[in-house]
């Protein structure tokens, strides 16, 4: 079962903006050069599918 499954909707979608907000961080991290984990942006990129695709997955259950 995934971890995002046990969240309600408003957690949900308070986790995607922190997400997105990383994701940017990152981003601009890297264009600066400033950075040394390079997959954190795919790690990123895959949990915020996630939580999109469980968001979805609960819209299509009502």
């Amino acid at each position: 079962m995934s971890e995002y499954a046990q969240k309600d909707k408003e957690e949900l979608l308070r986790l995607l903006k922190e997400k997105r907000v990383a994701l940017r961080a990152w981003r601009f991290a890297v264009s600066g050069a400033k950075t040394k984990n390079v997959k954190e942006g795919m790690n990123l990129r895959r949990q915020i599918a996630r939580i999109l695709t469980e968001a979805r997955a609960r819209e299509k259950a009502r």
